[in-house]
């Protein structure tokens, strides 16, 4: 099968994927933090076949192109009309010169006009080959003003080590540890002890892959401040998810109880 990302025609990498933006939201509050840029076809692949589509010859190229749609798209879609930060996944092994490969990203904010200081990067430690080379990205980035996370924290590479190595804003704790966290005593003690952890860091701590009340509900009482999922938000190309009407309500009532 053709790999539409290695095809030299006229038409640029950026033409041949997309963007869907998926929201992370404060669970207290209800205000949007960022939204999560996740990378599609421009056909309707999903990321897993886009992905598949990678390897070393266009693996930096890949990088630039997501970062490039994810910023222009997040304009287009209005996030400028919020205070959310836009969350670009980023590629540790994808990355020669953190200071010469982090330009085209600047230049594309100013192009359209989106503050450089409301860029958020999330890494996995899948894609990485030396904790050196990613503390000089972090290191790099945070000079920079942005915002830094660990994505899928908890399972694979993801783990303890890492963060003794590397330190980040934002822990974005795997939704494999998140979900059923209701009915799970062993998984509501480990990410009680990873709020602790992240608070004695000071890091802040992200909750994947909610896609239920009893899960939303368990993790705000375990003092999880920030969340991400099906529940709160699916994924829209080209579209900034509203939140169900449901999350919404309960929101004000929360609210109401607190004041």
């Amino acid at each position: 099968m053709k790999n539409p990302l290695r095809s030299r025609d006229r038409h640029p990498l950026e033409a041949r994927i997309c963007a869907a933006f998926q929201p992370i939201v404060d669970i207290v509050s209800g205000e949007v933090f960022a939204y999560e840029a996740l990378v599609r076809g421009a056909g309707g692949q999903s990321a897993g076949e886009v992905l598949s589509w990678i390897g070393d010859d266009n693996r930096r190229e890949f990088d630039q192109a997501c970062r490039v749609n994810a910023i222009r798209g997040a304009v287009e879609a209005g996030i400028l009309n919020t205070r959310a930060k836009l969350s670009i996944n980023f590629m540790p092994t994808a990355i020669q010169s953190p200071h010469e490969d982090i330009q085209l990203t600047l230049r594309t904010a100013r192009e359209v006009g989106f503050p450089s200081e409301r860029l958020m990067f999330e890494f996995g430690a899948a894609d990485l080959s030396s904790v050196e080379h990613l503390r000089g990205i972090i290191r790099t980035y945070h000079e920079l003003g942005f915002t830094t996370a660990i994505d899928d924290f908890g399972v694979g590479h993801s783990g303890l080590g890492l963060l003794a190595e590397v330190q980040t804003d934002l822990i974005k704790v795997d939704m494999k540890i998140i979900r059923e966290i209701d009915n799970s005593p062993a998984k509501q003690a480990i990410v009680e002890a990873l709020v602790g952890l992240a608070r004695r860091l000071r890091m802040g701590l992200i909750a994947e892959g909610v896609e239920t009340d009893g899960e939303l509900t368990m993790l705000r009482g375990l003092g999880v401040r920030l969340a991400q999922g099906y529940l709160i938000g699916r994924p829209a190309i080209g579209q900034l998810s509203a939140f169900p009407p449901l999350f919404n309500q309960g929101i004000g009532e929360r609210r109401r109880k607190l004041a």
